[in-house]
């Protein structure tokens, strides 16, 4: 089933894949629906796209995976391989982290499910303006001074109200949070329907006024697949950065572009960010430092809500304008369509608004997946797109523009059917683990999936500090 779907996602982008090996099956979370079948899909499809990337890159006379001619099977196709528990535990790859032997610590004290007059809701409130926005609208005072609302009050405040009602005040605040729907509800719901006729990976071409040759923008570097290939990494919080992160691990220079003034979860910054540099820009005032980045870049990756960035003069438009032939990457949380277009949302609202949550359990209350799966699969599923597109740019020329959302992610993962979960168990992850030292300590992390003529990704530099670095590529090595 695996290898059909990576056949049907390349189709979906335009691209001819090489044939994956898959190595094991479902189950292998305890969830009722297939993590490990998912999770090898969206993983093993990227590496595919890499392994098409370097193989066409070897046919310009550029070395292969590994800084070596690309070996070829019986077919002339190259050995790509993707290990089903590998790549279900990279999915959990932030719960698997350690620094110096500690765990991540990625929620709030008020983030959570709270039950309410009619079923459940969860609030978002890992920053604190969202947790401001979701207090405001409960009617309880800010969340920081002696006198801060805790969990008891946040709950008797939901108790008396529908998990709808705290939902839309929430979000008429400025915050995040999702009622807890069950599968009928979304599937009837008109954000549902709206991304329905969505494909899983968006893949279009840009219009871009001076054009692009064809065969142009295929950068190669000596040792790895994706050597050459620029990234700049405009995103936060899992999906982006996952997808950012992929792309360090098959060689691309990955930038990640941060403010000083932006909030982030600390922990997960550092877990997301192996094989990356960091600097600081403040679109506010320095506007212009980020269109000297895009005029080099290949590929952006950005995360903000729908046309946040094109009102500051960064959308898909403006970025095939200042470059012709970029690869623009767009994650949203409910899709660019639909009511709920520009709205806020993560993983874990992404599960309870769309029937997972509900599912997962008993239906009584709440159980969220045993992975930020949507994040991870939106994840690689955008990495995937993006060397799909540079795949198209190098054949067709153009600019190219991927769209991926958490929301129809979970719709692929719907239809993926479901497992018997009875007596599983978490998956042995001992294996899959590796360490490095970085200025945070001694990291333990989880190895990315996937092999292509027995070349496995990796990272050669551990997470940066945020803003270490200039806002600058790194010059070329002869």
């Amino acid at each position: 089933m695996t290898a059909k779907l990576i056949r049907e996602l390349g189709a979906g982008v335009g691209v001819a894949l090489p044939e994956v090996r898959v190595t094991g099956e479902d189950p292998v979370l305890p969830s009722v629906f297939p993590l490990g079948t998912m999770a090898a899909a969206s993983a093993g499809a990227l590496t595919a796209a890499v392994a098409a990337y370097a193989a066409r890159t070897g046919e310009n006379g550029a070395e292969g995976p590994g800084g070596r001619q690309p070996s070829r099977g019986a077919h002339g196709d190259p050995d790509v391989t993707i290990d089903v528990r590998h790549a279900a535990v990279a999915f959990q790859s932030e719960r698997h982290f350690r620094a110096d032997g500690k765990a991540v610590d990625g929620w709030a004290p008020l983030s959570g499910d709270y039950g309410t007059s009619d079923g459940w809701v969860r609030l978002h409130c890992n920053f604190d303006h969202h947790r401001d926005a979701a207090l405001r609208a409960l009617g309880l005072p800010p969340g920081s001074g002696r006198a801060a609302p805790c969990r008891e009050d946040v709950g008797r405040a939901c108790a008396d109200r529908t998990a709808v009602e705290i939902e839309e005040a929430v979000i008429r605040e400025g915050g995040c949070a999702a009622a807890m729907r069950s599968r009928a509800e979304w599937l009837a719901h008109p954000q549902a329907r709206a991304l329905a006729d969505l494909p899983l990976v968006g893949v279009s071409r840009l219009p871009d006024g001076g054009g692009q040759a064809s065969g142009d923008g295929l950068p190669a570097g000596p040792e790895r697949p994706l050597g050459g290939v620029r990234v700049l990494d405009l995103t936060r919080v899992i999906a982006g950065p996952v997808a950012a992160r992929a792309l360090a691990a098959y060689g691309a220079d990955v930038l990640r572009v941060g403010a000083a003034h932006l909030p982030e979860v600390p922990g997960l910054v550092v877990e997301t960010a192996f094989g990356k540099r960091s600097c600081h820009i403040d679109l506010r005032s320095e506007a212009d430092k980020l269109r000297e980045l895009v005029r080099q870049a290949d590929v952006v990756i950005q995360a903000y809500r729908p046309g946040a960035l094109r009102a500051r003069g960064f959308g898909p438009d403006d970025l095939a304008a200042l470059r012709p032939g970029i690869v623009c990457v767009d994650i949203s949380a409910y899709g660019t369509r639909g009511r709920w277009a520009s709205r806020r949302g993560f993983d874990s609202l992404v599960q309870m608004a769309c029937g997972i949550a509900h599912e997962n359990g008993d239906g009584r209350r709440p159980s969220p997946l045993p992975a930020q799966a949507l994040d991870h699969g939106a994840g690689h599923l955008a990495a995937f797109g993006a060397v799909a597109a540079l795949l198209r740019r190098a054949a067709e020329g153009g600019s190219w523009h991927v769209e991926v959302s958490l929301a129809r992610t979970a719709a692929w993962l719907d239809d993926l059917g479901r497992i018997d979960m009875a007596g599983m168990r978490q998956p042995r992850v001992e294996d899959l683990l590796a360490t490095m030292d970085s200025p945070f300590g001694t990291l333990t992390y989880v190895t990315p999936p996937g092999a292509i003529d027995g070349a496995r990704p990796h990272w050669t530099s551990p997470p940066p500090r945020q803003g270490e670095h200039p806002a600058a590529w790194w010059a070329p090595t002869s």
